[in-house]
């Protein structure tokens, strides 16, 4: 994946789209951070997963920045955020539909054997871990919690 950011960023400063590379210069940066981190820590640098965790991180930070404001009304600024929502997502894998999602929960708790709401976090694990970037977690417990009521 740092390739393909890399690549991005190089695609991006020829063509001078300024958004998109203050955008990916923030994400690299996200990921130098992370990086350091896991140095700190024994490790080599972060995976994939924990930059596909890094990215839908900032998606959620700017869609909270996106709809404060919006509320405020400050579209121009609430419209640089939604570009850059739009550059992140180009590095994301393809979305589950909400249905998909939905299956996919109902499956892990049968799984798991999930019994009440004290076996939500095992069926959020479980989810994370087969899932990385692909499910909106949030969305999929409130799924998860409603199977379990």
């Amino acid at each position: 994946m740092r390739e393909a950011f890399n690549d991005a960023l190089k695609e991006a400063t020829k063509s001078r789209d300024k958004t998109r590379i203050a955008t990916l210069r923030l994400i690299l940066a996200a990921i130098k951070d992370r990086d350091i981190e896991a140095r700190g820590k024994g490790r080599d640098g972060v995976s994939d997963e924990e930059i596909l965790g890094i990215l839908a991180k900032m998606i959620r930070q700017r869609e909270e920045s996106f709809r404060l404001y919006e509320e405020a009304g400050r579209l121009d600024l609430a419209g640089r955020e939604r570009d850059e929502i739009k550059v992140i997502c180009d590095f994301l894998p393809k979305q589950m539909a909400e249905e998909e999602v939905k299956q996919v929960c109902r499956a892990v708790v049968g799984e798991v054997g999930a019994n009440g709401l004290r076996d939500m976090g095992r069926c959020m694990g479980l989810l994370k871990e087969r899932y990385p970037g692909k499910m909106d977690f949030s969305k999929a417990s409130a799924v998860v919690k409603e199977i379990l009521k």
